[in-house]
C-alpha cells in the first residue's frame, strides 16, 4: 500500500475499506469471525463499550510482512446511536494540548485502549501503520491516531477513514493535524454524517456550546444512492472507489472470496 502524503492512493483506499467492511462482519458473527485479506494475518482483536453497554467487538489489528492495519467499527447497534449523540465534549487527556473531543466517541475508545496498546505492542517497532475505520469507526481511528502518533516511540500512522464525523475542538485538531502525517478522510457529499455534529453544538442538557472542527484531509466525492443510509453506508463508499481501479478491486476482492463489502451492506 502507498504512504505518500500529498495525494492519496487510490489503491490503498479500496483496500481499506474492504478490510473495514470485515470489522462488520466480525460483529455479525456470533464467534466474532472475520475474513483476512491474502497476505496479511491477526494479530487480534479487541472489545468496546457503549456507555455502560457490555462489550461488543470493534475491530481487529492485522500484519504482514511491511506493514500493520488498525481497523475500528462503525455503527452496529442502537447503543452505538445513542452513544453518538452524546455530543458534549470531555478533555482528551491521553495527549498534552490535545482539546476536548466527543464524549460518546472518545468513551468508546478509551474502553478499548488497553487491548489495543497489547496488540500493537506484538508489532516490531516502526512497521508502517495504517488505521482506518467507516463512520463512527472513522471518528475511534481519528482518536486512536492522535494517541499512537503522540504515545508510541517513532509511531507515524497512516489514517483512511470514510464518512467519518467530526471529532473535536479547534484544539484537538491542530494538535491531530500537526501530530498525524498522512491523514486522508473520504467523504460523500451527499452523506449526513460527515456534517455531524454540528460546527457549533449547544447541549440541550447543560446549555453548554461546543465548536467541532474536521481533520485534515478531505477526500470529497459525490454519489447518490437513492436514501440517507445508501448515501452512507460502507459498500457504497467501496463501489465508488473501486470504480477507479475496477481491476484493481476485483483482484483483491478475488482472496478470500467475499471478504469485500456487498452491494447489500
Amino acid at each position: 500500500m502507498g504512504t505518500g502524503e500529498s495525494a492519496m492512493d487510490i489503491r490503498t483506499a479500496i483496500y481499506l475499506a474492504a478490510v473495514c467492511g470485515q470489522t462488520y462482519a466480525q460483529f455479525e458473527n456470533p464467534a466474532g469471525l472475520y475474513l483476512v485479506p491474502a497476505g496479511y494475518r491477526p494479530v487480534g482483536s479487541f472489545q468496546a463499550g457503549a456507555i455502560h453497554a457490555a462489550l461488543e467487538p470493534f475491530g481487529f489489528v492485522l500484519e504482514s510482512d511491511n506493514a500493520a492495519i488498525l481497523a475500528f467499527r462503525g455503527t452496529g447497534s442502537a447503543v452505538d446511536w445513542a452513544t453518538d449523540f452524546i455530543a458534549r465534549q470531555t478533555p482528551f487527556d491521553l495527549v498534552r494540548n490535545g482539546g476536548q473531543t466527543h464524549q460518546g466517541f472518545t468513551d468508546i475508545y478509551l474502553s478499548a485502549r488497553g487491548q489495543i496498546v497489547e496488540l500493537l505492542d506484538r508489532l516490531p517497532e516502526g512497521k508502517p501503520l495504517f488505521i482506518t475505520g467507516h463512520s463512527l469507526g472513522g471518528a475511534l481511528a481519528a482518536l486512536a491516531a492522535l494517541d499512537i502518533a503522540a504515545n508510541r516511540k517513532n509511531a507515524r500512522p497512516l489514517v483512511y477513514t470514510y464518512g467519518a464525523p467530526r471529532v473535536g475542538d479547534p484544539k484537538f485538531v491542530r494538535a491531530y493535524n500537526r501530530s498525524v502525517p498522512v491523514s486522508f478522510r473520504v467523504q460523500n457529499e451527499f452523506d449526513v454524517v460527515p456534517h455531524l455534529p454540528p460546527l457549533i453544538y449547544l447541549s440541550p442538557k447543560t446549555d453548554k456550546t461546543y465548536y467541532y472542527l474536521h481533520v485534515k484531509g478531505e477526500v470529497k466525492r459525490s454519489f447518490r444512492m437513492g436514501s440517507v443510509a445508501g448515501n452512507h453506508v460502507l459498500s457504497s463508499y467501496f463501489a465508488d472507489l473501486a470504480k477507479e481501479d475496477p481491476a484493481f478491486a476485483a483482484s483483491i476482492c478475488a482472496a478470500p472470496p467475499g471478504w469485500c463489502p456487498a452491494a447489500a451492506n
